[in-house]
């Protein structure tokens, strides 16, 4: 497989992955950001840690879509992320969010 193969196979991926956020993005309350991973879900509980100066989140989230081209299955029920980077956790509003997304390039509604 040559280099050019492997860029164009990620690209599709890629695409592959963005269409299908834009489905699900209806099901979920929540887009959790941390450094390493993006996702969406419907139950976010964030605690804030500390130990001397260094300060961390645990966060748990219930009822979720992680963002990540190589997972086989990116629905999961429960999932525990530490983090000691940013952590941005946003509430969707009840207008359907996705009808803001833009079409990916060539897709076809």
């Amino acid at each position: 497989m040559s280099v050019e193969d492997l860029e164009k196979y990620e690209a599709e991926m890629e695409l592959q992955l963005y269409k299908e956020y834009r489905d699900v993005l209806p099901m979920f309350k929540f887009v959790v950001e941390t450094e390493r991973r993006f996702y969406l879900a419907n139950e976010v509980k964030v605690d804030t840690r500390h130990m001397g100066a260094k300060v961390w989140f645990e966060v748990e989230l219930n009822d979720a879509w992680v963002w990540d081209m190589h997972r086989p299955a990116r629905f999961v029920s429960h999932v525990k992320v530490v983090t000691f980077r940013d952590l941005n956790v946003e509430e969707l509003s009840q207008l359907a969010e996705r009808d803001l997304l833009p079409e990916p390039p060539g897709a076809e509604s």
